[in-house]
């Protein structure tokens, strides 16, 4: 059975790539919204969720404003779908006009240190066009991290997609993925990771909109072990085919602590620029999952582990740039 689920699961996602980047645009925004109405009125687990993870955002919404909001997001999410299937076949002119991020000098004098630059960024908006802007716009190849998933070839499919953007992708799994954004960092280089959800025992405890949860320790660990510059960056729509982002100032290495608490400052730092983007534009957060600890079953053999370094000495979990996301919807 599970068999048969992998295949219709990769089948659905090769129709997206096949079929909707040959759509006149028009057609694929209606396509898109239309798909992301009728998963937001069907109310499965992953639209509940984003309407919780909203609530949290959000505490003194009605229950009106956390249903038009999910409502948006949904349609927020299925842009992002077919922008993401639709990617292949833009042009780089499409590309370079299709993002306009604030404060890009961030990003272009971190660059021009020969530090090495760490970005580290939310599910928010659309992450691929981003990065497809960045080696088109800037001409600037970058690293990062992708989740495996299953069957085998939707995540081949998917590291295909990416390369083909101009991005080299590193499987998560294997343990050598640290070591190799390391290195691409110490030779000057750009990694990009998805950096907001990490329920493992290696992730670091922080406070987001008030409530506790863990985050990924590889982007604090690796800008502290390499000198690279740690730059967070939130993403978002407007009523414009244009996508819009910020990148916000370097986060500092705290000059004094032990590594554990210089990640734990770092990490926080992350969180609250995340937050700020997020508050700004809360239906283009893509959370479709569990998020808060609070809301996780307790798992006694995971409960306040602090992070860790691995056997070799490389870093628990970098971050992703996740491949897939959310529940089912």
């Amino acid at each position: 059975m599970s068999g048969l689920k992998d295949h219709l699961t990769y089948m659905a996602y090769a129709a997206g790539w096949g079929a909707v980047k040959k759509l006149p645009e028009p057609v694929a925004v209606r396509l898109g919204r239309t798909i992301a109405d009728i998963a937001w009125k069907r109310r499965g687990k992953g639209v509940r969720r984003l309407e919780s993870n909203y609530a949290r955002v959000l505490p003194d919404a009605t229950p009106e404003r956390l249903s038009e909001l999910s409502r948006a997001g949904m349609r927020s999410y299925l842009r992002y779908w077919m922008e993401s299937f639709r990617l292949p076949a833009w042009s780089e002119d499409r590309i370079r006009g299709g993002f306009e991020p604030a404060d890009i000098h961030h990003l272009t004098d971190g660059l021009a240190t020969g530090r090495g630059v760490i970005i580290a960024l939310p599910h928010l908006g659309n992450w691929d066009l981003a990065g497809a802007w960045v080696t088109t716009a800037l001409e600037t190849p970058f690293t990062t991290v992708a989740e495996r998933l299953k069957p085998e070839k939707l995540y081949d499919r998917f590291v295909a997609y990416r390369e083909g953007l101009g991005m080299e992708v590193l499987p998560h799994s294997g343990g050598t993925a640290f070591g190799t954004l390391a290195r691409r960092l110490r030779a000057g280089g750009l990694i990009c990771l998805v950096a907001e959800r990490d329920l493992s025992a290696s992730g670091v405890e922080v406070s987001f909109f008030g409530g506790a949860t863990r985050m990924p320790a590889g982007p604090a660990l690796l800008a502290q072990q390499t000198g690279a510059v740690l730059l967070p960056v939130t993403l978002w729509y407007d009523e414009s085919p244009v996508m819009r982002g910020r990148v916000h100032p370097p986060v500092d290495v705290p000059e004094s602590g032990t590594r554990a608490e210089k990640t734990s400052v770092m990490t926080q730092a992350l969180a609250d620029a995340f937050a700020t983007g997020i508050a700004d534009h809360p239906e283009d957060w893509h959370m479709l999952q569990r998020l808060w600890l609070s809301d996780l079953e307790p798992r006694p053999d995971t409960a306040q582990a602090p992070p860790r370094p691995e056997p070799d000495g490389t870093a628990p979990t970098a971050g992703t740039a996740a491949t897939s996301d959310g529940e089912r919807l």
